[in-house]
């Protein structure tokens, strides 16, 4: 029994554990690695107003610019304006943030001598970043500091199945549960293929995107909407799952998967090429490459669909080898891997699935619609990132959602009474249930999906292709319910159980949005329709 369960480990999971009191009972769920998740592997940094000629007005605007008249500007407003006390408390738990010789000019002990770059959609310079391996150096520091605390126990390797709700279990004592609630979660231990059952008071899910839902994608392998499938199944109401990021600039490579180019290098000057050398963004965006990334992706795919090639070129060989090792040092020795230069040449570079703007519905405090569920993180709706989250806004919010969350729990903690344990919770029941001998059907069907999803739901869209796209996600559910149904899960099987729920979720939500907006263009509605600014696309279990 523990009084707080995480489900995830990167920024959001851990900012939420370590801002918990030491006399909570905590466990935190790690479904590979504590490292493996897509805060490791972010490069850009995370925004806040630091700089005394910005202003959280300017970020606000800007937020809400990108997000295409669908963000909720009072919570753009709450967490824009705990941007600073976010970087300072990452800045005391011991993230190495790069300094410069000439400080900017704010009123925050700590925080002076921070180097800020521009990204995307941004008009100030407010990206405070780790060189080029900002997410890398946020996960290593907080896993070193949630290590340090007694009271938190760390389970790699363990993949939540499902949630337990109060409603599907026999009450064994006379308290009286008004409402449904989260009691507890069943998690395969991969490494000893053991399925257990964690009982607790409150759970959190802090699982990612679905990014890999798609074929080409940016993200690690275990972006598979674990979180989004599992609250949805539950009972929790979704919204704008149609609202799927595009990161503009990814290598193109046959052998490089997922490696992304941060977007801090049009940032700093990096300018986009067509094959004969001529640059092509001014034609779709007066920003140009620092457009924000729903037209900088489109742009490129636009570019490539056109003229039949398989990238565009990203260059910034006119900086010297000197700054590209001091600000882009990870970057530059992953293109050098892969054979290429970055000082001396342009390198190729394709869109690919980044970043889930959707999720599970929650309020400020990342309280979905189950009681003794919340949510944080790339799994939520938070009204934040509208129709396109704005670069480095999705560390911001794991960790101001992750304190905000932190303090109702305590709250609650404090002054509720103790229900999860007026059940008995059952053990998972395998007795029906045999070893697959058919693995190939997992297989197809896992290739089937990102494979359909990427041809007919990606960064352009029409009716006739989320049509095809619903039929064959419907179908291919049916399949994996009874596959589910008949053999013993395996993590493969959990994941791709999830993933095709969450297709099914994005292509319904893409239905229902009968205009052009954000990270969502479809040629049948091309432009966007003023009645929806401010609706949002929800769906209901």
């Amino acid at each position: 029994m523990y009084d707080v369960l995480i489900i995830g480990s990167g920024a959001a999971g851990l900012s939420l554990a370590l801002n918990l009191p030491e006399t909570l009972k905590i466990a935190i769920l790690s479904k590979e690695e504590l490292t493996e998740g897509s805060t490791y592997y972010a490069q850009g940094g995370i925004s806040a107003v630091l700089d005394k000629s910005d202003s959280f007005q300017s970020h606000i605007e800007d937020t809400l610019d990108s997000g295409a008249s669908l963000c909720d500007e009072d919570v753009v407003r709450y967490v824009v304006e705990q941007g600073p006390e976010a970087i300072d408390w990452l800045l005391k738990a011991g993230v190495p943030f790069t300094r410069e010789d000439n400080p900017i000019d704010n009123n925050i002990e700590g925080i002076k001598g921070l180097h800020l770059t521009r990204e995307g959609g941004h008009s100030n310079r407010r990206v405070a970043h780790a060189a080029d391996a900002s997410g890398r150096a946020i996960e290593t520091t907080l896993i070193s500091q949630v290590k340090q605390r007694s009271n938190i126990e760390l389970f790699e390797h363990h993949i939540a199945i499902d949630l337990i709700t109060a409603d599907k279990v026999k009450k064994t004592k006379s308290k009286k549960i008004q409402d449904n609630k989260c009691i507890g979660v069943y998690v395969l231990d991969s490494q000893n293929n053991k399925i257990k059952t964690f009982a607790t008071n409150f759970t959190i899910l802090a699982t990612g995107g679905a990014s890999k839902v798609y074929l080409y994608t940016s993200n690690p392998d275990g972006a598979s909407g674990d979180g989004i499938a599992m609250g949805w199944r539950a009972g929790c109401r979704v919204a704008n799952m149609e609202f799927m990021q595009f990161h503009p600039t990814c290598l193109y490579h046959p052998h490089a998967k997922s490696n992304l180019i941060t977007e801090a290098v049009r940032g700093e000057g990096g300018r986009l090429l067509l094959p004969n050398g001529s640059r092509f963004m001014e034609k779709f965006d007066p920003r140009a490459e620092l457009a924000p990334r729903d037209i900088v992706a489109r742009s490129i795919d636009h570019e490539m669909k056109r003229l039949g090639i398989d990238s565009v070129f990203l260059d910034i060989s006119h900086k010297s080898k000197a700054f590209l090792l001091e600000h882009f040092p990870n970057v530059y020795a992953m293109c050098k891997k892969f054979g290429y230069d970055m000082n001396k040449e342009p390198v190729p570079v394709v869109p690919a699935a980044h970043y889930t703007c959707g999720g599970l519905m929650v309020d400020k405090t990342g309280q979905t619609d189950l009681n003794g569920l919340y949510a944080i993180g790339e799994t939520t709706f938070t009204g934040l990132h509208g129709a396109n989250r704005m670069a480095s806004n999705s560390l911001l919010e794991c960790v101001v959602y992750g304190q905000a969350t932190a303090k109702a729990i305590t709250e609650q903690f404090e002054s509720s009474v103790n229900t999860s344990d007026s059940f008995d919770i059952p053990e998972w029941d395998e007795s029906r249930v045999t070893d697959s001998d058919e693995r190939v059907v997992i297989n197809h069907n896992w290739d089937e999906v990102r494979r359909f999803m990427w041809d007919y739901v990606g960064i352009v869209r029409t009716t006739k292709r989320l049509q095809r796209a619903r039929n064959r996600a419907e179908l291919l559910l049916t399949e994996i319910d009874e596959y589910y149904a008949n053999f013993r899960v395996t993590s493969d099987l959990i994941e791709l159980r999830n993933l095709a729920e969450v297709a099914l979720l994005i292509i319904r939500s893409a239905q229902q949005r009968k205009e052009s907006r954000g990270l969502h263009y479809t040629l049948d509605y091309p432009n966007t329709d003023t009645k929806l600014d401010g609706v949002n696309s929800i769906l209901s279990p």
